[in-house]
């Protein structure tokens, strides 16, 4: 015979403070009264019609196909249909709010920072030896061995020794600093001569240097990139005082920020 277990907001409280959650907690409810805050000075509003888009864009993006499939998903996260609404009026108000305040940014800023965005195909093999890196190095630019031979034979994950050593695709920041530079003025395809690293002697075979370009889902990478550092400088200038219930009344904590 199952028993009841009660869970109060106390003990929820209690929990998010214990799992070191809170200050990430706080952060989100700050980030969500500035833009509603902001929003609200710019003009900015949320049409009846905006919100039936975006609450079945979300119900899409979470395959809630039915509305039994919306109903228990509710209940799972202990929301209501208004609560719904009101998480898919706040998604909602933050788009615009990031389109209001940098979509004429976006672009600018891609030029500026084009370097940023080139990105690289590469393949690695990470040695404990210098002198075992090199010399399968010249073995390659005789044409005695192929990158995918020696990736068989010395890599140990098993999933990056199938696919032969392949990162897949990776902008400069992505690379270590010593790394960064050889690979993008490499010719590709091209071999790199072994590079020493901290973490051990790099192998890089270069595919490829893809250019960028400002499509859709940079311009939306761009534009969420900027809003997110502008909302950081805005929660920095906050001070933030949290109240905490007890068993009597409510009790201030010290500011997590101070204003500057």
């Amino acid at each position: 015979m199952s028993t009841l277990l009660t869970i109060s907001p106390k003990d929820i409280i209690h929990s998010i403070k214990l799992s070191c959650q809170l200050p990430d907690l706080v952060e989100a409810i700050a980030t969500q009264k500035i833009i509603a805050d902001t929003a609200l000075e710019a003009g900015i509003t949320v049409t009846e019609e905006e919100l039936q888009q975006e609450g079945d864009r979300l119900r899409f993006a979470k395959k809630l196909v039915k509305a039994a499939d919306t109903l228990a998903w509710l209940k799972k996260h202990h929301l209501s249909v208004d609560d719904f609404e009101e998480l898919v009026h706040n998604d909602l108000l933050s788009k615009k709010l990031a389109n209001h305040l940098f979509a004429d940014k976006v672009e600018p800023f891609f030029y500026q920072n084009k370097l940023n965005y080139v990105a690289a195909v590469t393949y690695e093999i990470i040695f404990d030896d210098r002198d075992v890196a090199l010399e399968l190095f010249y073995a390659l630019q005789e044409g005695e061995v192929s990158f995918q031979e020696i990736a068989r034979e010395y890599i140990i994950n098993p999933e990056i020794r199938r696919a032969g050593g392949y990162q897949g695709i990776r902008r400069r920041a992505e690379f270590r600093p010593e790394i960064a530079a050889p690979v993008f003025a490499a010719t590709p395809p091209e071999v790199l001569k072994p590079i020493a690293t901290p973490k051990g002697v790099y192998l890089i075979w270069v595919e490829e240097i893809i250019q960028p370009e400002l499509d859709e889902r940079l311009r939306s990478n761009i534009l969420q990139e900027l809003f997110s550092d502008w909302l950081k400088q805005q929660i920095e200038k906050q001070e933030i005082l949290i109240y905490l219930e007890d068993d009597t009344n409510f009790q201030p904590l010290q500011p997590l920020t101070q204003s500057v």
